[in-house]
This record gives C-alpha cells, structure tokens and sequence, in this order.
C-alpha cells in the first residue's frame, strides 16, 4: 500500500496548488479557526508535503467541516481522500490527499498533541478566519 502512496505522491505540490487553496477556503466556509499550513517539502521524514491543521469548537463542527472539505476537493480537484479517519470519534479528523494531510481537531487535542512542535522544522503559514 504504501508503494501506491509513493507512486501518486510523484506531483509536488506548492502552497499556492488548488488543492490547497480549496481545502482552505473549505476549512474557512464552515468557520474553522487557528487554520495553519506547514510546508514539509524539505524535511526528509515527511509523510507529506503539505500539513494543514484547523480546529473546530465542537464535534458537529468537526463533522461539517470534514465534509466540506472533501465535497470541495472533489468538486474543485475531482480529487477522493486517500485515506480518512476519526469520523467516529470526532476529536480529530485527519483527511489525506497523499501530499497534502488536513487535520481537524478540537482545541484541547490540538494543545495536547502539538503537531505544529513537532514539525517545528517547516515552514509554517496561518490563514485568517
């Protein structure tokens, strides 16, 4: 499975690719907040190219802005998630379009899992509400 990761990964993706501007204006159409993108292009152990992490005051809130970000996607980018997890829980969804990752978290899962420390290394860009 991962061979497949790698092989539709070949596409670089900059900040300003259509992809990533949709998934934001996705995030900030359903009012997620503290919205950051982290540019992983040049760290080695990367999983992706692009991070984008948003939280959402409530579960429904999660819910409807991981809707809308995969509706947008593929409307837009004709593109489906690669992988997506956490619809059951709703504290934090993670959508993966194999170079871009989006994550949308409550408040006290984001402060408690710092994925904006842990890649410290990137390049980091926060996009107004």
């Amino acid at each position: 499975m991962l061979s497949d990761r790698k092989r539709k990964s070949v596409v670089r993706l900059t900040k300003s690719s259509k992809i990533i501007k949709s998934i934001i204006a996705a995030i900030q159409d359903k009012k997620g907040e503290n919205i950051i993108s982290l540019d992983l292009r040049k760290i080695n152990e990367a999983v992706a190219d692009f991070f984008i992490i948003c939280e959402a005051g409530n579960q429904p809130q999660i819910r409807a802005i991981a809707e809308n970000i995969e509706a947008v996607v593929k409307e837009q980018c004709d593109e489906d998630p690669y992988h997506h997890e956490g619809y059951k829980a709703l504290q934090w969804v993670l959508i993966d379009y194999v170079n871009v990752v989006v994550h949308v978290m409550l408040p006290e899962n984001r402060k408690f899992y710092k994925l904006e420390e842990m890649w410290s290394d990137a390049v980091s860009e926060r996009h107004e509400d």
